[in-house]
């Protein structure tokens, strides 16, 4: 796969990129990341994308220790991680309530021990995931740019954040943000109407979008919109000749978002691959798109 700018001041990605965000439930994790990180190499796909939570926090450090093991270089895979969100955990006994903490403590605790896990000297792209309410805008941005400053973290991003606190953020930080890390696929389009994706464009990012297949909704989703958009990438996939998941992460891929990829069913990560290879019609885009908000105004 050939890599593309993230934006005009983000690195160059793979177009598809793995995200670990739902592994908790994930059985015999080190044996199915080692599997599932050497078969997104295989099909071009170096950029991962981590979470300080993921995998019940487990995930980083098992992608650290595969990274020790010597078979992939550092310099070969571009790595994301990213914090705010915090939720009751046995791992962390002393949160009560799900909440956002975007003080200039717990990023940096969080980045220190993302770097520690990683067992890699930077973060290619640090992500905010959410905005603390009640936090000291002037103290996270200032975290922020210190720890770029510092080599840490070669880039800035964000996720799940709305229009007003995109350019909230922005107006503390010197330094650019280079993504927000939205969730958009074809059962999910609201991005493209409350203004994110337009925004994202205007500053000149990519969209990198979660659950590109809707967590399965796509494929085998009962309700009458999976349904009713199941069975019209049914009718368009006989003319492309492709699996209907292949032709849904197309529709992403030709709106400009970065689909981001995270089931571990390998033949379900070569659809999302295989999406690369269609060059999805004006019409048939917008006949899809269609179908989906069709009676949900």
């Amino acid at each position: 796969m050939q890599k593309v700018y993230m934006g005009d001041a983000g690195p160059k990605v793979s177009p598809a990129i793995y995200g670990f965000y739902r592994w908790d439930d994930v059985q015999d994790r080190v044996e199915v990341l080692r599997k599932t990180v050497h078969l997104c190499l295989e099909l071009g796909i170096n950029t991962f994308e981590h979470g300080d939570s993921y995998g019940s926090y487990e995930c980083e450090e098992l992608f650290g220790n595969l990274l020790k093991e010597g078979g992939i270089r550092r310099e070969e895979v571009i790595l994301f991680t990213k914090c705010g969100l915090r939720q009751p955990h046995p791992q962390n006994p002393d949160i009560r309530v799900k909440h956002y903490d975007t003080s200039a403590a717990h990023i940096t605790r969080s980045v220190e021990s993302s770097l520690r896990k990683l067992r890699t000297d930077y973060i290619d792209i640090f992500l905010l995931d959410k905005l603390d309410a009640i936090s000291n805008l002037e103290e996270t941005a200032l975290t922020l740019e210190k720890l770029k400053d510092s080599g840490k973290v070669k880039s800035l991003g964000v996720a799940n954040f709305s229009v007003f606190q995109h350019q909230l953020l922005a107006s503390y930080l010197s330094k650019p943000i280079v993504t927000n890390h939205i969730e958009l696929n074809l059962l999910r389009t609201q991005a493209l109407d409350n203004g994110q994706i337009d925004y994202i464009k205007q500053r000149y990012m990519r969209p990198l979008a979660y659950a590109p297949l809707a967590e399965g909704r796509i494929a085998i989703g009962t309700d009458k919109q999976a349904v009713r958009v199941r069975e019209k990438l049914e009718e368009l996939s006989t003319k492309y000749h492709v699996d209907i998941e292949s032709l849904a992460v197309a529709w992403l891929v030709k709106l400009g978002a970065l689909p981001l990829i995270g089931t571990t069913n390998e033949q379900r990560i070569r659809n999302a691959v295989n999406a690369f290879t269609i060059e999805l019609d004006h019409q048939d885009w917008y006949d899809l798109y269609n179908t989906s908000v069709a009676n949900l105004a």
